[in-house]
């Protein structure tokens, strides 16, 4: 007999701050030492972005490391973003806590696949998500993100061919508001595609009136049903302006952390997916509280990039933030 599918997970309020575990101090004690600052994605688990100096999306976070004195960056997150902290941050250490934590997205573009497309279209312009590795974004005209790849898409001539990498759901949804047509590469966050209309039909019938955030590398057919589609960081302001006491997120559940310490007195729903009540990406929940303890006690693992790819990263990175600006 089939199992029923599951409700989503409602997180209530929260009752006050959450008190320090012992292993968070120990944490808190070791970065002094260290001289360090902590960087948590918003889909880290919820006692690392407990112990973090700045929570956010990767590129926020990486320009935040610029701005510290710190001597060392520890990046919770995964490889790509860790790798963009270093690419902005060239004599500055960068520490991952798990070398593994890695993306389904980024992995789908690889640097060798990249340089031939390029040969083979020479007047082509690349615009690559920042979900991809350093060596991409080394190949790549200009980088963005989910909140401003409509911008700096438009930023492009008209007469001139985009290639959009690595997430093609994103690169729909850039392409539908900016009414450019874009060549897709065929890429996707595996965390993402898990939500389904079906999963998501559900979580609004059991909270009615409740508004509907997702994330613009879900489906075209999820993105339809919700009353918004933005980045992790726009999602902030979003539940912000809302009246609904109720409202349901459709990203990875990590964001709901962040969401209920930024927005109080709301209850927030995590959008489920056919199999779980609460989705989590696998590669962030590899960072764990003791592998980030045990990450600044040992000093390591660390990011080393070749020179010549962070320097060439570096420029499209530089170019996004120029254009952002008008």
């Amino acid at each position: 007999m089939p199992l029923a599918p599951p409700n989503p997970t409602v997180f209530p309020p929260l009752a006050g701050p959450t008190p320090l575990s012992d292993l968070q101090r120990e944490v808190l004690a070791l970065k002094k030492a260290k001289d360090a600052v902590i960087l948590a994605h918003n889909y880290q688990c919820e006692d690392i972005q407990g112990v973090a100096d700045f929570v956010g999306d990767s590129l926020g976070l990486a320009y935040k490391a610029a701005e510290v004195s710190a001597s060392t960056i520890v990046f919770c997150g995964v490889h790509f973003m860790a790798e963009t902290a270093k690419i902005v941050n060239p004599a500055k250490r960068v520490l991952l806590p798990d070398l593994e934590a890695g993306c389904s997205l980024a992995d789908s573009c690889p640097a060798e696949r990249l340089a031939k497309a390029k040969a083979e279209n020479p007047g082509m312009a690349v615009v690559a998500y920042i979900n991809c590795s350093a060596a991409v974004k080394a190949l790549s005209d200009v980088i963005c993100t989910s909140g401003n790849a409509s911008r700096i898409v438009g930023r492009i001539p008209a007469d001139r061919e985009i290639l959009f990498v690595p997430d093609q759901n994103l690169g729909q949804w850039v392409a539908e508001r900016t009414g450019r047509k874009l060549r897709l590469w065929p890429g996707s966050c595996y965390a993402h595609v898990q939500f389904t209309p079906t999963a998501l039909l559900r979580a609004k019938a059991l909270h009615p009136g409740a508004p509907v955030v997702a994330h613009p590398e879900c489906t075209e057919a999820v993105r339809a049903l919700a009353d918004e589609v933005c980045s992790t960081e726009l999602m902030v302001a979003w539940a912000r302006r809302q009246q609904a006491d109720t409202l349901i997120v459709t990203t990875e559940s990590g964001m709901i952390h962040r969401l209920r310490r930024e927005v109080p007195g709301k209850t927030f729903v995590a959008a489920p997916t056919d199999r779980c009540a609460c989705n989590e990406c696998r590669y962030m929940k590899l960072n764990t509280l003791r592998k980030l303890r045990d990450c600044l006690a040992n000093e390591g693992p660390e990011i080393a990039l070749d020179e010549e790819i962070r320097a060439k990263a570096e420029i499209p990175l530089r170019r996004m933030l120029e254009w952002s600006k008008t």
